[in-house]
């Protein structure tokens, strides 16, 4: 069963499920911006981001992930980018409660990137909120993870902010954005917590737009 992606839809921004209509706004996001990428993969000019959502879409249509464009409500403009991936489903034994489920039991939340203007604004907190609510209410997950470059002190304050807990650091665990085997810091949200965290990423939105 394919993972199907619909929009999700907030006050600030919107997720639609990454397409090809999307390559001209995401170009036009991250161009010029290489050095404010450092630590993320971020596709630059027209031919990398329509590898970029070939892949994306390559990824969807394997079960693997699920990607969207940010798209900012005030003007229709992209602004960047946001996936869920590494998205498992569990072998529950016949006669287990969650046998027949169909939704996923864990995945994780990553390539994420915003264009300049996005940073620091309400963008990222609410995509937050709609991927996680999506995760946890809709799919009914057990856990999220994040993984971020051990580099990327930003990144890992904002996880640390919004309620992920840090788990540790996987060594040489993926190819970073200048082309090592990078460090990783793990964070990760369960459902128990999830409560606790969609009260804090609210409040964090709201408190974003006073």
């Amino acid at each position: 069963m394919t993972i199907e992606g619909s929009i999700l839809q907030g006050r600030h921004i919107s997720l639609e499920p990454l397409d090809h209509r999307h390559i001209a706004g995401l170009a036009a996001a991250s161009a010029g911006e290489a050095e404010l990428y450092r630590w993320s993969p971020v596709p630059q000019g027209e031919a990398e981001v329509t590898k970029y959502v070939d892949t994306a879409l390559q990824w969807n249509a394997t079960e693997f992930a699920l990607a969207f464009a940010i798209v900012r409500l005030s003007d229709a403009t992209v602004i960047g980018s946001t996936r869920f991936f590494a998205i498992e489903r569990w072998p529950w034994p016949e006669g287990h409660e969650f046998h027949n489920r169909v939704t996923p039991d864990a995945c994780e939340i990553g390539y994420t990137w915003l264009t300049r203007s996005a940073i620091r604004t309400e963008a990222n907190t609410e995509s937050k909120l709609l991927m996680l609510t999506h995760a946890f209410e809709s799919w009914r997950v057990h856990r999220v993870c994040f993984h971020t470059d051990v580099r990327n002190a930003r990144s890992r304050a904002a996880l640390e902010r919004i309620g992920g807990k840090f788990e540790g650091i996987l060594r040489a665990h993926r190819m970073a954005a200048d082309y090592i085997p990078r460090d990783s810091a793990r964070f990760s949200i369960v459902a128990t917590e999830w409560s606790n965290v969609k009260q804090k990423l609210t409040e964090l939105r709201d408190r974003a737009t006073r």
